[in-house]
């Protein structure tokens, strides 16, 4: 098992905290993996991604151009990164953030309408958590149970006490995550 994908946004929406996330939970199911950020220098509100490897082998090189999966929050991001996912491949976004939606007709598209469900739970800081949800549900590549792990060794002890949280928004992004294309 291989996968290789991309999550993009803007920064403060959680995109290298969902991948490092997903980095701790699947090192936690002894793979190999690569987590890779990049962000401007303005960081909140300026576009971030992540490129996160997961693999059952020695992983070469963490540089990529393509991507079996992306998670894609804002229309910048959408627009770079849309033509990048092999053909086959699993584009995940919030409408949100996005004006123009994904138009290939040769990938799996899913629409999670996470921000309006952070807004129903009055926490918008779940927002990453509901889409990280909505990813394990179609692409299932760490179990809920090592995320939970990479939660606690992630996240400062003093906010352990989100964690019931952040396990009930992974668990409601799973529910509202759907295809859209046939």
């Amino acid at each position: 098992m291989k996968e290789e994908l991309i999550i993009a946004g803007f920064g403060g929406q959680g995109v290298l905290s969902m991948g490092k996330i997903l980095a701790y939970s699947a090192l936690m199911e002894g793979r190999e993996v690569s987590w890779m950020p990049a962000y401007g220098p303005e960081q909140r509100g300026g576009t971030a991604n992540v490129t996160v490897i997961i693999s059952d082998q020695s992983i070469s090189s963490p540089i990529l151009s393509t991507f079996d999966t992306a998670i894609i929050l804002n229309q910048p991001s959408l627009e770079r990164f849309e033509p990048t996912i092999r053909p086959g491949g699993t584009l995940i976004y919030d409408e949100y953030g996005i004006c123009k939606p994904p138009t290939r007709k040769d990938l799996n598209i899913y629409r999670i309408n996470a921000m309006d469900a952070a807004a129903e739970m009055e926490n918008v800081k779940a927002f990453n958590m509901l889409v990280l949800g909505g990813l394990l549900k179609v692409r299932p590549i760490v179990t809920i149970e090592n995320v939970l792990q990479g939660l606690r060794k992630t996240l400062p002890e003093r906010h352990h006490h989100l964690i019931p949280m952040n396990e009930k928004a992974l668990r409601k992004g799973m529910e509202i995550i759907e295809l859209i294309n046939d």
